[in-house]
């Protein structure tokens, strides 16, 4: 298996609002064939931007990887390491106020993709002094500025 270092983010002007993604990934061989990936939608939330960018990211893998994916959404982090998806599931995708799991398709390709990996979900406190975290954030807000200025297109590049 391939060792893999990846730094994601969401973005989105208001909420719901025009959204963006980015997803850095970075053999740990090879760190000169880091790769970037962006996107985004003209309506959205930014928990779907966080969701998506993870899934865009683990998707980009062609072969199965020990990943080590970092964060800086508490939604997502939490969700995989403190065992929110595994209650969800059991509840048939209901919180534990008998609502509705938000973003359940996202989730669930989310778990799919995962499952081909050795994933290890580390959560980095955004805005901080994390160069790859601010890289991230600022892939992910101009992926947004493309959106909200109704050009949209963001996609994969590196």
């Amino acid at each position: 298996m391939t060792d893999v270092t990846i730094y994601t983010d969401g973005a989105c002007s208001g909420n719901p609002g025009p959204g963006g993604w980015a997803a850095i990934i970075i053999p740990d061989d090879n760190p000169e064939a880091t790769e970037q990936l962006t996107g985004g939608e003209p309506h959205t939330t930014n928990n779907r931007m966080e969701l998506t960018a993870a899934l865009e990211a683990l998707r980009a893998l062609d072969d199965p990887s020990r990943v080590a994916l970092h964060t800086d959404s508490e939604y997502l982090s939490k969700a995989f390491n403190e065992g929110w998806l595994d209650s969800w599931q059991d509840n048939d995708w209901q919180t534990s106020s008998n609502n509705d799991v938000k973003n359940q398709g996202l989730w669930k390709a989310l778990l799919e993709e995962a499952e081909r990996h050795e994933v290890d979900w580390i959560w980095v406190r955004g805005h901080a002094d994390d160069e790859l975290n601010i890289m991230a954030d600022e892939l992910a807000v101009t992926a947004m500025e493309q959106f909200q200025r109704g050009g949209g297109g963001a996609g994969g590049g590196g």
